[in-house]
């Protein structure tokens, strides 16, 4: 189990930027086809918002990642103290 934890952060670090990437690519892209004027304006907003809310959230994956790969979720918390009904 541990070492399934490790390949994936592996992979959640991987996936951070690649999602970024590719959601920039496709704001280009949908920004270039947008019709000029308001409509290319409210575009450009609209994909820089959720830009700026999906960079954080990416970082994050990257960061959690970081722990699952260098194996700070090996250690479980211990159920001591907790009683089970």
């Amino acid at each position: 189990m541990n070492v399934l934890k490790r390949i994936l952060g592996l992979f959640w670090i991987l996936l951070g930027p690649c999602a970024i990437i590719l959601m920039s690519l496709q704001a280009i892209e949908k920004i270039g086809l947008a019709a000029e004027g308001a409509a290319k304006t409210n575009t450009a907003l609209q994909w820089g918002i959720i830009l700026l809310i999906f960079i954080p959230i990416s970082t994050g994956l990257v960061i959690f990642g970081y722990y699952a790969l260098k194996g700070e979720y090996d250690r479980l918390p211990s159920e001591e103290g907790s009683e089970r009904v």
